[in-house]
């Protein structure tokens, strides 16, 4: 049953990722900000849906028009969730998920900066475009743990990129993200750690019953007069917070 269930699914993404591979090659270009905005939201929930995957978000606090967002880094889902609830983010992603078979181009046309992790010094060119685009107004999104972890527990935040909003006093908006599934707080089904690949992830979440993701927006943490280091380990705390928050 499970099997039919995910073949069910996978063939409705299949079509769900060619009808968003039209759009952006074809309408993309001549819409403007806001009508793109539209499309990801529109496309990022439809993906979650045609996965059956239910999303619940809840808000504690405003949205800041121009911020710099941290989230705890679960599945490559992620983006798709944070995606359907906040459109306008710009995410910093590894330079890998850019050679994903039409993921990756997707994910480039909507924006995202693409860092090599593995060279230092590249983190400091991501550095500047991000507090370009903060500066611009714009709303840049990035997963500081670096790679994806089990969901209970954060990784180490790393608070190198952190600098983008520290120099341009733009502030921080954490998110907290969880997937659930009935029995189960944080999902195993959507974890894509150690060995998993992402044939083997798309294949489990799909065959997955009952699978929903909460995304919880945090109150906006103000960076003035704050150092990288602290912003990291304040997010991080509440972050975690949020996640064992029974409620």
């Amino acid at each position: 049953m499970s099997s039919l269930r995910a073949v069910w699914r996978l063939l409705r993404v299949l079509l769900h990722v060619l009808h968003g591979l039209l759009v952006l090659a074809l309408l993309f270009p001549r819409r403007d900000a806001v009508q793109r905005q539209g499309f990801i939201q529109r496309w990022s929930a439809g993906l979650l849906r045609a996965l059956g995957l239910a999303l619940t978000v809840h808000q504690r606090g405003p949205v800041p028009r121009a911020a710099l967002i941290v989230a705890n880094h679960v599945s490559w889902l992620d983006i798709a969730v944070v995606h359907a609830a906040l459109p306008q983010a710009r995410f910093v992603s590894k330079a890998d998920v850019r050679a994903w078979p039409l993921i990756g181009w997707m994910v480039a046309a909507a924006g995202t900066l693409f860092i090599e992790r593995e060279r230092k010094r590249d983190a400091l060119r991501v550095v500047h475009h991000c507090a370009e685009a903060l500066k611009a107004g714009d709303t840049v999104a990035l997963f500081p743990e670096g790679t994806t972890g089990t969901g209970p527990a954060l990784l180490p935040f790393h608070a190198n990129l952190l600098q983008a909003a520290v120099s341009v006093d733009a502030p921080l908006l954490p998110l907290a993200l969880r997937f659930h599934a009935p029995g189960e707080r944080f999902a195993q089904a959507a974890c894509y750690v150690g060995e998993t690949t992402l044939l083997q992830s798309i294949w489990r979440i799909a065959s997955a019953r009952g699978l929903a993701a909460e995304l919880t927006i945090l109150p906006a943490i103000d960076t003035q007069a704050l150092e990288r280091r602290v912003l990291a380990d304040l997010a991080r705390e509440r972050i975690q917070a949020a996640l064992q928050d029974p409620c």
